[in-house]
């Protein structure tokens, strides 16, 4: 594990580098971080920072804004079509909550946020957590539940506020 943060730092140093108009090097970098090669619809704004990258899965036409944080231990699988906002922290990781055993490790859960979904400036997703097709995260949201599909939620824990129809 340790070499892996290693190496995903050292690409996330590169990769910070970057601007918005080095969109192409962005997607290398971030293919090589995640060891699958992204579409060319993906863009995402640096800075980003994660812990591992390798258990990254992003589908296609995603974007990322920046400043944004995945800690991906636990698995972490972005499907197609999602926007992510700036200031967002996807977390799979955490430590147990007895206080004598905070350091014997780390707890991860896989997080899945399926296709279309819009994730708002700020949002917090914690590990266990699915983000159902075509929903969306209020901006601030605290996530430490299954969002279920076309639903907007909000909030800290974050609440269904309301179902999302297509306007017709």
């Amino acid at each position: 594990m340790v070499a892996n943060v290693k190496r995903a730092m050292s690409i996330t140093a590169s990769l910070n580098r970057l601007t918005f108009n080095d969109a192409d090097e962005v997607r290398a970098l971030f293919s090589e971080l995640i060891g699958k090669k992204v579409d060319e619809r993906f863009v995402l704004i640096p800075p980003f920072y994660t812990a591992g990258g390798v258990d990254i899965s992003v589908g296609r036409n995603v974007f990322v804004n920046q400043n944004c944080t995945f800690y991906d231990l636990g698995g972490l699988d972005i499907g197609d079509d999602v926007m992510i906002g700036p200031n967002v922290g996807i977390i799979t990781t955490g430590h147990p909550i007895e206080p004598s055993r905070r350091r014997d490790g780390v707890t991860a859960k896989p997080i899945v946020i399926e296709r279309n979904v819009w994730i708002g400036a700020g949002a917090t997703i914690i590990g266990g957590v699915t983000v159902g097709e075509n929903s969306v995260v209020g901006a601030g949201s605290v996530v430490t539940h299954d969002v279920p599909p076309n639903t907007l939620v909000g909030g800290n824990p974050a609440k269904v506020i309301r179902s999302i129809a297509e306007e017709i």
